[in-house]
């Protein structure tokens, strides 16, 4: 009787999470469109995320008509008491 070889599958290798390569500059930066990050923020925010509050003092960089923008929202957002 001839004898099969008989593997088995576990599916497709994991995905190795993206990482940002190694650098000698201590203040590294990373340039990223708006797009790419909000999705990942607003989750971990509705998550609440403990994670978050390790970043709650970083200052980012955002245009000046993006932050007009955002004012905007914020004074018509919330309706007048």
């Amino acid at each position: 009787m001839a004898r099969s070889n008989l593997k088995i599958y576990r599916g497709p290798a994991e995905k190795q999470a993206p990482t940002r390569p190694a650098s000698n500059n201590q203040a590294a930066t990373v340039t990223v469109e708006l797009s790419e990050v909000l999705p990942l923020l607003a989750d971990a925010v509705a998550s609440r995320r403990t994670w978050l509050s390790d970043f709650e003092d970083d200052q980012i960089t955002i245009s000046a008509d993006l932050y007009e923008v955002l004012l905007a929202y914020q004074y018509y957002r919330h309706p007048a008491a």
